[in-house]
C-alpha cells in the first residue's frame, strides 16, 4: 500500500486542511466581538459619531468572519463520524460532554444576542443593545474555552477510566477536564493570540485608509486601538506562551524537543535558532544556538536537564511497547518558529506605531471641521522621521494584518503535529482511531470536495472583507444618532419591517 494514500494519512490531511481553514476566522470573531463591544461602549458613553460610525464597520466586518467561522466549524463536528469514527466510539463520553456546552452556546446563547444586535439598533435602547454585543463576546470566549478544554484533554487526558469490558473511556471527573492546568495555559495563550489577531487586523485596515487619506477620525481611533490591543496582546501572548511551554515540557517532554530538535537530553539545553539535520541519523548537521535558554524557558533554571528526542522515543519505547514515538521533526521544528516569529512580528510593528503616534496627529492648518478627506495628512509628529521610512511603515502595518493569522494556523499544526503519533496522549494512537470502512477513495473525495468548497468560500469572503473594507465606515442615519429610549421604539418604528441593520 502506498502510505500516502493510506486512510490514517488522508483522514489527517483533511483534517488539517478543514481546521486550519476553520480556525482562520476563530480569533478574529473572538477578538472582533470584543473590539466592537468597545467602539460601541464608547460612543454611549461619550455619543461621539466616529465611534458610532467605528462601530458599524468593524461589526459589518465581524458578521461576514463569524458567518464562516459558524459554517467552518460544523464540518469539523461532522469528520468525528465521518473519518474518525473508532475514536468517537473511545472517547465520545468525555469529548463529547465539552463539544455539547459549545454547541449549546455557539448556536443558542450567541446566536440569540447576535439576532438582537444586528436586527436591535433602531429598535432596543442604547444600554440593551449594547448589552447584546458584550454578551456575544463573552459567548465567543466560553464557546472557544469549551473547544479548547476538549483538545486539552487530548493533549493531557484527566478525569477519566477505561471500561476494559466495552473498550472505551469513560469521563469521572468532569470539572477536572475543564480546569486541568493544560485548559487553563492553553485558553489563556489561544484568547491572548486571537487579541493579537484582532488587533493586527485592525492596525492594517486603519493603516490602509490613513495611507489614503480617508476617513480620518474614524480610523485614527481604530489604529490607537488597533496598536494598543497588539501591543497588550503581544506582551500576553508571550507570557502565556512561556506558561504553556513549561506545561508542555512536563506533560509532553517529546514535543519540547522536537520543537528545538534535540536530539540527545543535554545539562544545561540550548534554545535552536536554527537547525539542519539528518532524522533517519538522529542528529543535526548545523545548529545555531543561544546556550542554556531552553533550559530556562523549560523549567525556569538555566541549569536544568532536558530529556532529547532519542532519550524520550527510548523511555516511551519502554512505557507503551515498541514503534517509533517521534513526530515529523521538520514540521513541529519550524512550525514553531513560523508561529513565534509571526506573532512577534505583530507585536513589534504595534510598539513601532505606538512610539510614532504618541502624540497627537498633526493635521494641515487649512482643514475644515469635520471634513473626511485630507490631500496633505502628515501621519507622524515625528519630525526625525523621514518620509521615505513614514511611508514604509504604513505599508508594513498594512500587511501586518495577516501574520498572525499565518502565526495561529502554524501554532496549531505545531500543537497537532507535535503530540503524534498519539491522538490521545499516553492513551490512543491516530491509527487506531481512524474509522475502519471507510475506504481511500471515499476520504479522498471528501478531501477534494472539502477543499475545493473552502476555497470557493475564500473567494467570496476575501471578495467580501475588500469590497466593505475599501467602502469604509457607513454615514449615518437619522435612526442611528437618535435610537428609541424604549423598548419598541417610537411611533416612527411602529409599521417598519424588520430588515439587516447594514
Amino acid at each position: 500500500m502506498d502510505l500516502a494514500l493510506a486512510p490514517e494519512t488522508l483522514a489527517r490531511w483533511q483534517f488539517g486542511i478543514t481546521t486550519v481553514y476553520h480556525f482562520l476566522f476563530v480569533p478574529l470573531t473572538i477578538s472582533l466581538a470584543a473590539l466592537t463591544a468597545g467602539l460601541q461602549t464608547a460612543w454611549v458613553r461619550t455619543e461621539k459619531e466616529k465611534y458610532l460610525r467605528a462601530t458599524k464597520f468593524w461589526g459589518k466586518l465581524f458578521l461576514i468572519n463569524i458567518a464562516m467561522g459558524v459554517v467552518t466549524g460544523i464540518v469539523q463536528e461532522f469528520q468525528f463520524g465521518m473519518n474518525w469514527s473508532d475514536y468517537s466510539r473511545f472517547v465520545g463520553d468525555i469529548f463529547g460532554a465539552p463539544l455539547a456546552f459549545e454547541a449549546l452556546i455557539a448556536f443558542f446563547f450567541e446566536s440569540t444576542f447576535i439576532g438582537l444586535w444586528i436586527f436591535g439598533w433602531d429598535k432596543l435602547p442604547k444600554k440593551i443593545h449594547l448589552a447584546c454585543i458584550w454578551m456575544v463576546s463573552i459567548g465567543t470566549i466560553l464557546s472557544a474555552y469549551f473547544i479548547l478544554a476538549a483538545n486539552s484533554w487530548m493533549q493531557h487526558p484527566v478525569g477519566y477510566k477505561i471500561d476494559k469490558a466495552k473498550g472505551r473511556a469513560e469521563l469521572t471527573d468532569f470539572l477536572a477536564v475543564l480546569t486541568q492546568n493544560t485548559a487553563l495555559a492553553q485558553a489563556f495563550h489561544t484568547l491572548s493570540a486571537s487579541f493579537l489577531t484582532g488587533g493586527a487586523f485592525m492596525v492594517g485596515i486603519a493603516a490602509f485608509h490613513l495611507f489614503r487619506k480617508k476617513h480620518i477620525s474614524v480610523m485614527k481611533t481604530s489604529l490607537r486601538l488597533g496598536l494598543v490591543t497588539v501591543v497588550i496582546a503581544g506582551m500576553l501572548t508571550a507570557i502565556s506562551g512561556d506558561t504553556l511551554g513549561k506545561v508542555m515540557f512536563k506533560q509532553q517532554p517529546m514535543k519540547m524537543a522536537a520543537a528545538e530538535a534535540l536530539w540527545d537530553g543535554q545539562k544545561p539545553a540550548p534554545f535552536s535558532i536554527f537547525a539542519y539535520g539528518d532524522v533517519s541519523k538522529g542528529h543535526n548537521t548545523v545548529e545555531l544556538s543561544v546556550p542554556g535558554l531552553l533550559s530556562f524557558l523549560a523549567d525556569d533554571s538555566f541549569n536544568s536537564y532536558v530529556p532529547g528526542i532519542n532519550d524520550t522515543n527510548k523511555a516511551e519505547q519502554q512505557k507503551y511497547g515498541a514503534g517509533d514515538y517521534r513526530p515529523i521533526i521538520p514540521v513541529t521544528f519550524w512550525a514553531f518558529r513560523w508561529m513565534i516569529g509571526f506573532g512577534m512580528a505583530s507585536f513589534a510593528i504595534g510598539i513601532v506605531g505606538l512610539w510614532l503616534t504618541r502624540k497627537k496627529f498633526m493635521l494641515p492648518q487649512h482643514l475644515r471641521v469635520g471634513e473626511d478627506e485630507v490631500p496633505n495628512l502628515v501621519l507622524f509628529r515625528n519630525k526625525a522621521l523621514s518620509p521615505k521610512l513614514g511611508r514604509l511603515y504604513w505599508l508594513v502595518a498594512i500587511w501586518t494584518l495577516g501574520f498572525p493569522l499565518i502565526a495561529n494556523s502554524w501554532g496549531w499544526i505545531f500543537t497537532e503535529m507535535g503530540r503524534q503519533p498519539w491522538v490521545v496522549y499516553g492513551v490512543l494512537q491516530t491509527r487506531d482511531a481512524v474509522s475502519p470502512g471507510v475506504s481511500q477513495a471515499e476520504i479522498l473525495i471528501s478531501m477534494i470536495t472539502f477543499t475545493a468548497l473552502y476555497a470557493i468560500l475564500a473567494v467570496i469572503e476575501v471578495k467580501l472583507l475588500v469590497k466593505y473594507i475599501k467602502a469604509g465606515p457607513p454615514e449615518l442615519t437619522e435612526d442611528d444618532l437618535n435610537p428609541p429610549t424604549k423598548i419598541g421604539g417610537e411611533a416612527r418604528d411602529a409599521d417598519k419591517p424588520m430588515a439587516f441593520s447594514y
